[in-house]
């Protein structure tokens, strides 16, 4: 049985999905506060709903029982529900489940985190607090430090728009990413449960092509047939942002801001060895659908 903590998110659903394409055991973390649509949807795969919270011990202790894997993709940025922090859920919500998992037997744990950024802001200690504590614990673990999602970066939600002839780019726009799906994410969970060459490893993840985020905007412009008015926000406002802030939650955002800004090209070549993911979705193949 594989239990999916956050499975009634973007990331965490697609994973439910492919395990139970596969007639793999899911049983699925949600809150008594859930959308009924998305367990509706869970359900509907065939999966176990169990109700838990990572900032309740206890019912986390119910959740891991025989399960034989736990996949985490939850993080209070995406969650946004009342009590959850970067503290309570990043941090100790995921101490609180490794320690759960750990009584319970489990043998793989499977924590979706994101690559090191050279700067220092609350959600990059939680996640490092986390990695640390499986790197002492006794289950085998596999950390996926996915880059960028297409799906959040290059979205109408950030400002990254074509249908509608506008782009937001943080920073100057010139230096690349290796934009990766949330599919994708999916695929490589799924590749590293119960494979040996994953165990105890750290892997970074990035999509097929590295592209700037100008870059982006001229496929877009190529694809969509107009031009396409690019505002930027300058790394120094950025900057400025990040020190300003008193908010854990808004300090982390300027902070991976600030990352998009810089840049993060990743080599799959090695991990593709490791994974295998016969596709990778392309920001080519990405853009029509908010195009």
């Amino acid at each position: 049985m594989n239990l999916i903590v956050g499975a009634s998110g973007m990331l965490g659903g697609e994973i439910c999905r492919l395990l139970r394409e596969q007639g793999k055991g899911v049983r699925a973390l949600v809150r008594g506060s859930s959308n009924p649509e998305k367990l509706a949807s869970l359900e509907g795969l065939g999966a176990e709903t169990v109700q838990g919270d990572l900032k309740d011990p206890a019912s986390l202790e119910a959740a891991c029982r025989d399960a034989t894997a736990v996949i985490s993709t939850a993080s209070s940025p995406i969650s946004r529900q009342g009590g959850d922090s970067i503290e309570s859920v990043d941090r100790q919500g995921h101490l609180n489940l490794i320690e759960a998992a750990e009584r319970a037997g489990v043998k793989q744990f499977v924590l979706i985190s994101f690559p090191s950024i050279d700067i220092s802001f609350p959600l990059q200690s939680a996640k490092r607090a986390a990695e640390e504590r499986l790197r002492r614990g006794r289950m085998t673990h596999t950390i996926l430090q996915p880059t960028c999602f297409m799906e959040v970066w290059l979205s109408p939600a950030l400002g990254f728009d074509p249908a509608h002839g506008t782009a937001q780019i943080y920073g100057n726009g010139h230096n690349k990413i290796s934009w990766i799906s949330f599919q994708d994410v999916a695929q490589f969970v799924v590749a590293a449960l119960g494979n040996d060459r994953a165990a105890q490893a750290v892997i970074k993840l990035g999509g097929p092509h590295a592209l700037s985020p100008l870059e982006v905007v001229q496929l877009a412009e190529q694809l969509t047939g107009k031009a396409i008015t690019v505002q930027h926000v300058p790394e120094d406002a950025l900057r400025a942002q990040h020190s300003a802030a008193t908010d854990p939650l808004q300090q982390s955002f300027a902070a991976l801001m600030l990352c998009y800004a810089h840049g993060d090209v990743i080599d799959m070549k090695d991990t593709l060895r490791v994974l295998p993911v016969p596709h990778m979705k392309s920001v080519r193949e990405y853009l029509p659908t908010i195009a």
